[in-house]
């Protein structure tokens, strides 16, 4: 027995406008009730002693420390601006 129906795949074809053939329809309930007969698989197995996990790997963050710095001048932020006025740099309109 099917646990996806050709219905549902059209419902969900539908939702993502995406256009499918009957004979699509059919073929996509038989390849996603096949994925979900292994992913059922899983319950299968004990996983009584094992620790919840967000990755398979041990992972640690390797960035630095976010700590706040002084940062640049008007000037220096300006200096190789080709065109700047009060601090600011100026860009081409791009809107009429």
């Amino acid at each position: 027995m099917s646990r996806i129906s050709v219905d549902q795949v059209k419902h969900v074809a539908h939702l993502a406008r995406l256009a499918v053939t009957e004979e699509e329809a059919q073929m996509f309930a038989k390849q996603l009730d096949a994925i979900i007969t292994y992913a059922e698989q899983l319950d299968e197995l004990d996983t009584t002693n094992v620790e919840p996990t967000s990755h398979v790997l041990n992972m640690k963050n390797v960035m630095r420390e976010d700590k706040p710095g002084k940062g640049l001048t008007i000037e220096e932020v300006t200096k190789n601006a080709p065109d700047h006025k009060d601090g600011y740099v100026r860009v081409p309109s791009i809107l009429e």
